[in-house]
């Protein structure tokens, strides 16, 4: 590699790591990354710091566990040094192309470190509306409560009202591209590429962060012709989606769709691995590829019913929404079999940067685990936490509530739900689908060392509050909130 490597950074969300063929999932769905991953260090056990989005990325690019800095601190702190400051500090190109994922705009913090940020979120894509309209009309509302008096006649009412509103906008499902609430891949590749070309000499950082397998499922006819279900028409794809955001329907009753569903799901990620392939063909010409570091993870997974839930609720800690896949190529470096251990996503900022020999920042909370990682690794164990019940993080509110934190080692999985004052300890290794957890007799010293862990975890945030960063974004919170409100457009006025 040359002095300065650039570094490739790709984040594609909703990814599980059973879902990835280099992970050996079955399916061909990263057929390019399978032959990238032949010469890579692919990380078997890749643990996000918490999940979905908002608790997820503080770990990703600032190397610092999502609540650290308070409940009600989301993103990242104005000031806050991260992958892309650090870098852009010693000379980097810095460019970013978001696929419209709210949580990851600039204001939450997203933007520091980029010369260029282009998060989608000012671009109205075609979408068609929803199978079912959000609010009823009167007369509709009526029905359905007099319907719902009598439990039976109720479930008829919901079923009759969704296969009618289902046919009345399935004429406007002309194509794939009609459906898709975030830009497909193909476009970000399309902005990447055009930046890329634009680049003299100077080592670049690119972040890329894909949506496409990301709820609505709406992959393009090609990813959906390569991983065989071509048959699949946009109209099906519509009806599917709309059946499985349906919240009246139990599992059983959902469980004909899943397979279905996990075909567009697993589309999706095929069609990010087609258009990476065509994003490494580019650096290839411009003559990047061998002086570029390659880092490809997600923020979180996906759950299919595994444990009766769907999409990715921080409520649901299992390992289908935790374990992520992650592979780092390393020009020059050979390739290695890495410990089975959890390998926490906080080490990723500070192992990258070890990696093209730029000193980590020590703010970071994780470490530098990039020698450990040419000899195999000998990392032991991670953590990973979230509010479960803040499904929105911009109701204030609902980041109030008790802390969801996991820790786990090669073997054992610790949860402690403090919001519901509930302790589960899984054995992964014999029980790796989390079905059953330990009774609380068992396993005692396995439990033992990871509360010690735990404890020391939140022993740590509480002694080392970072409270000038915390500040600095409650005030930057309060300031949007302001020019929000309705008296800030009333002094502008005056």
């Amino acid at each position: 590699m040359s002095a300065q490597p650039s570094v490739l950074l790709v984040t594609v969300d909703c990814l599980r790591a059973d879902h990835a063929s280099f992970m050996g999932y079955s399916q061909p769905t990263t057929p390019f990354l399978d032959q990238v991953a032949a010469d890579s260090m692919v990380f078997p056990k890749a643990i996000t710091a918490g999940a979905p989005t908002y608790y997820s990325f503080p770990g990703i690019l600032a190397s610092r566990f999502p609540l650290a800095l308070g409940r009600e601190v989301v993103g990242i702190a104005p000031g806050e040094p991260t992958l892309a400051t650090v870098l852009q500090h010693a000379g980097y190109r810095t460019a970013a192309y978001v696929a419209g994922n709210p949580y990851l705009s600039s204001r939450f913090g997203y933007a520091q470190g980029f010369e260029v940020f282009h998060d989608f979120l000012s671009e109205q894509l075609p979408q068609v509306g929803e199978a079912v309209p959000r609010a009823r009309s009167r007369l509709n509302q009526q029905i359905a409560e007099l319907a719902h008096r009598v439990s039976p006649l109720g479930r008829l009412y919901d079923e009759l009202y969704f296969q009618y509103c289902h046919r009345m906008t399935a004429s406007k499902c002309e194509s794939w591209d009609s459906l898709r609430r975030f830009p497909a891949a193909d476009v970000l590749v399309d902005q990447a590429c055009d930046w890329l070309a634009s680049l003299d000499q100077q080592p670049f950082f690119l972040w890329l962060h894909f949506m496409d397998p990301h709820a609505p499922y709406c992959p393009p006819a090609e990813a959906l012709k390569s991983m065989g279900a071509e048959r699949t028409r946009p109209e099906r794809g519509h009806y599917l989606n709309a059946t499985w955001n349906r919240t009246d329907l139990g599992v059983e009753r959902l469980h004909k769709y899943r397979d279905e569903i996990v075909r567009l799901y697993d589309s999706g990620i095929r069609w990010v691995d087609t258009q990476l392939e065509r994003l490494v063909e580019m650096l290839r010409n411009l003559s990047l590829w061998d002086s570029s570091v390659l880092v490809l993870t997600a923020d979180h997974g996906e759950e299919f019913l595994d444990h009766a839930g769907r999409f990715h609720a921080p409520s649901q800690p299992y390992q289908e929404m935790l374990h992520v896949p992650f592979l780092m190529r390393v020009p020059g470096v050979k390739k290695m079999a890495l410990s089975e251990a959890p390998f926490s996503h906080v080490h990723l900022a500070p192992t990258v940067l070890d990696a093209i020999g730029i000193e980590p920042q020590e703010a970071f909370e994780g470490r530098s685990c990039w020698a450990e990682a040419q000899r195999g690794g000998d990392w032991e164990w991670a953590v990973s936490e979230s509010i479960g019940r803040c499904t929105n993080p911009m109701d204030e509110g609902k980041r109030m509530g008790g802390r969801l934190l996991v820790v786990q080692d090669r073997r054992y999985k610790l949860v402690l739900d403090f919001d519901r004052k509930r302790e589960e300890l899984f054995d992964l290794e014999n029980d790796p689908r989390e079905l059953r957890a330990l009774p609380p007799e068992a396993e005692k010293s396995a439990r033992v060392s990871l509360l010690r862990k735990a404890l020391r975890h939140l022993e740590r945030h509480a002694d080392g509050f970072k409270r000038e960063l915390a500040i600095r974004a409650r005030v930057h919170e309060v300031g949007l909130e302001w020019k929000n409100s309705d008296m800030y457009s009333k002094t502008l006025a005056s």
